[in-house]
């Protein structure tokens, strides 16, 4: 006997067997995708091109096919929403579940604001990918359906009632993206499922854009991604890579020309540094890293360090996050999942956060 015979809420219905659908390609008009671009050599869809991914790092070159902040977006009056995702072979993680690491969900506009609606809660195995379904509301108005956090896409399709209209959704009010750099915690790693991550929030909060450069464990300020994100089109600039960088030495060599590179071709772009979130739970950090990572005081005194050159040159759109606020407060003990990961709690403080620094740069 298992869970899913005594709690039928615990069982995943993979036969799909619902009528009268026609299949749609998210690549078509009128679909939007934002935050992930098709790759027509690779046949799957990527954070970045990959030919640029290529240059930094075989790390980056594969975490580049994880589609963390994909989303499609659209408006529909169908009765009943599908989707049908061509993935890549499933790998389970031990402390991630699986609805954020390789599942779908998807949000409706509701009393003018994006509200949850569902999660295609996805099989624990599968041999190329997945469909699921659900039932609607019937209203005609717009959806966004979020991709996974850490898996591979290849193709994405939604099923709607024959009958159904099909429309283009309402662009986002601020439709130039944020840039988000970093780590595996800007990434996603390790919320409940897609629209659970920091930027998900932030997001819809805002009605924001944006595209997610978080790489997990290779966010390392290489040049190449410096060069690359300094010609992009973006309304602001989210640097968070503090975690990733092997050592301080490493942090202190890259952190400023980082900043340089972006800024010399971007001169009145908003740029946000922001320190290590993680100091709270730092006794068990500091067991999982190098012990020649540093200590947290001296890699946000390196950050620190490029805000106030930065400031001393006459950088008026810089500004700096002490990562030590992000999580302060009340039950500072629960936002994450193992010492370093937030959990869903954790990423909406960490959005709560952020959002006071982002809105006015955004409006």
């Amino acid at each position: 006997m298992n869970i899913q015979q005594i709690d039928k809420n615990f069982a995943v219905n993979i036969n799909f067997t619902e009528p009268d659908m026609v299949w749609y390609n998210v690549r078509e008009v009128p679909f939007s995708i934002h935050g992930i671009v098709y790759s027509e050599n690779l046949n799957r869809y990527l954070r970045f091109p990959q030919e640029n991914a290529e240059k930094v790092s075989k790390e980056v070159e594969f975490l580049n096919t994880n589609t963390s902040g994909g989303r499609v977006r659209f408006k529909t009056d169908s009765s009943y929403i599908a989707i049908h995702a061509v993935m890549d072979p499933q790998d389970l993680f031990p402390h991630m579940p699986i609805t954020g690491k390789s599942g779908f969900d998807i949000y409706s506009m509701t009393d003018g604001r994006e509200a949850y609606f569902k999660t295609f809660v996805p099989p624990t195995y599968w041999e190329d990918g997945y469909t699921l379904g659900t039932k609607t509301f019937g209203e005609f108005t717009d959806y966004t359906i979020n991709f996974p956090l850490y898996h591979g896409v290849k193709e994405l399709y939604i099923g709607l009632k024959k009958d159904a209209v099909l429309g283009a959704p309402e662009p986002y009010k601020n439709n130039v993206p944020v840039v988000f750099y970093g780590n595996s915690i800007t990434q996603g790693g390790c919320a409940s499922r897609p629209g659970n991550s920091y930027q998900g929030f932030l997001s819809r909060r805002l009605s924001m854009d944006f595209v997610n450069l978080g790489f997990s464990g290779s966010g390392k300020g290489e040049p190449e991604m410096a060069e690359y994100i300094a010609n992009m089109n973006m309304s602001v600039l989210v640097m968070d890579y503090d975690s990733n960088a092997p050592t301080e030495e490493h942090l202190k060599a890259t952190h400023y020309p980082f900043y340089k590179t972006v800024r010399d071709k971007n001169p009145d772009l908003p740029i946000i540094v922001i320190s290590h979130p993680s100091e709270l739970h730092g006794v068990f950090y500091k067991t999982t890293v190098s012990e020649n990572w540093g200590t947290f005081e001296a890699r946000r005194k390196i950050i620190k360090e490029t805000y106030d050159r930065a400031i001393a040159e006459g950088d008026k759109n810089i500004y700096f996050i002490d990562g030590r606020e992000i999580f302060k407060g009340e039950e500072c003990d629960a936002v994450t999942v193992d010492g370093t990961h937030p959990n869903d709690f954790g990423f909406y403080r960490f959005a709560q956060y952020l959002e006071k620094y982002l809105k006015p740069l955004l409006n």
